[in-house]
C-alpha cells in the first residue's frame, strides 16, 4: 500500500508501515515555519490514529534537514506581541505571541518524543537550532557525511528554550551545557562522537543504511516496542528501584498478549512472527 499527500510545509508519503515525512521548503533550508510545525503536529496525529503506520521516518528536501526556526515568522510574533494582548497557555500562565509560537514548537518535540511509533530521522546539510531539536527526540539518528550542527541561539541573543531539555536528555548535562555556551557547531563525525547522531554515512549511502534499520524495526512488534519506549521515558526520570514493580507488570501483559504469545510460538516454530511479515 502506497498514499502520499503534499501539504504546504511537507510531503508524506506512506509505503506499507513505514510513513515517510518530507521537510519541504528547499529554497529556505527547511527553516521551521508556524504552517510547519501545525502540519507536523496533524500528520503524526492521523499517523498515530491511522493503525496501519508502525515507523516515522523523517527527513528534509533539497539536501538539508532542518535550518532552525524561520525568523520571518518570529518577527511577525513580535509584531503580534506588541498589538495584541497575552493568551493564558495550558498551564494557566500568561503568553505574549512570541512565547505562543516558541511553545507551539515546544509541544511538536514532545509530541514526537512521546510517539509510540519508531521514529528515525535522516539529517544532511543544515541541522541547526529547531532541527536540532527534533534530531535530539529521534529513536534512531543517521546523519550523512554533509551534516553540519549548529545552536545558534546565544550567538543569536535567545534561548534555545525548547531544545534545552532534549538536549540534556540526548547528550547530558555538560555537553549539553557546552554546546549552549559555545552557539556549538559539529560536523557529523563530532555529532557522533557525542552520541547526538547513531550512525554517520557517506551520501550515497544513506538510503541503504535507512532500508537496513527499517527492516530491524520492522522485525519488532510494535505494541512492545510502544510499552518499551513509554518505559524507558518514565526511566528517565525515576529510580530504577521504583520502577520494579510497574515493570514487571508491564513485562506481564505484553508475555500474556497476543504480541508476547505470537513471538514465543513463532520462535520455538523456528518462523517469523507476524508482524514482520507485513
Amino acid at each position: 500500500m502506497t498514499s502520499a499527500i503534499k501539504l504546504e510545509a511537507l510531503y508524506a508519503k506512506q509505503t506499507g508501515a513505514v510513513l515517510n515525512i518530507t521537510l519541504n521548503r528547499p529554497a529556505l533550508r527547511n527553516a521551521m515555519s508556524l504552517q510547519m510545525v501545525v502540519e507536523l503536529r496533524a500528520v503524526l496525529a492521523n499517523a498515530e490514529a491511522a493503525g496501519s503506520v508502525r515507523v516515522i521516518v523523517l527527513r528534509g528536501a533539497g539536501g538539508h534537514f532542518c535550518a532552525g526556526a524561520d525568523l520571518q515568522d518570529m518577527a511577525a510574533a513580535r509584531m503580534r506581541s506588541m498589538q495584541e494582548p497575552s493568551k493564558v497557555g495550558e498551564a494557566g500562565v500568561a503568553l505574549d505571541a512570541v512565547a505562543q509560537a516558541n511553545a507551539q514548537f515546544g509541544e511538536l518535540c514532545v509530541a514526537y518524543a512521546k510517539t509510540p511509533l519508531a521514529l528515525v530521522v535522516i539529517l544532511e546539510g543544515s541541522v541547526m537550532g529547531g532541527g536540532l531539536g527534533l534530531a535530539c527526540v529521534a529513536d534512531v539518528a543517521l546523519a550523512g557525511e554533509s551534516a553540519v550542527f549548529r545552536l545558534p541561539e546565544t550567538a543569536l541573543g535567545v534561548v534555545p528554550a525548547q531544545i534545552a531539555p532534549f538536549l540534556v536528555q540526548r547528550l547530558g548535562y555538560s555537553q549539553a551545557k557546552r554546546l549552549a555556551v559555545t552557539g556549538g557547531r559539529l560536523n557529523a563525525a563530532d555529532a557522533l562522537a557525542i552520541g547526538l547522531v547513531h550512525a554517520v554515512h557517506p551520501q550515497d549511502q544513506i538510503d541503504a543504511a535507512l532500508a537496513s534499520i527499517l527492516t530491524n524495526i520492522l522485525a519488532c512488534a510494535p505494541g512492545a516496542i510502544a510499552a518499551t519506549k513509554a518505559l524507558m521515558a518514565k526511566a528517565c526520570l525515576t529510580e530504577p528501584a521504583n520502577l520494579v514493580q510497574e515493570a514487571a507488570l508491564i513485562f506481564s501483559r505484553a508475555a500474556q498478549g497476543p504480541e508476547g504469545l505470537e513471538g514465543t510460538t513463532a520462535f520455538l516454530q523456528k518462523r517469523k512472527p507476524n508482524w514482520a511479515l507485513q
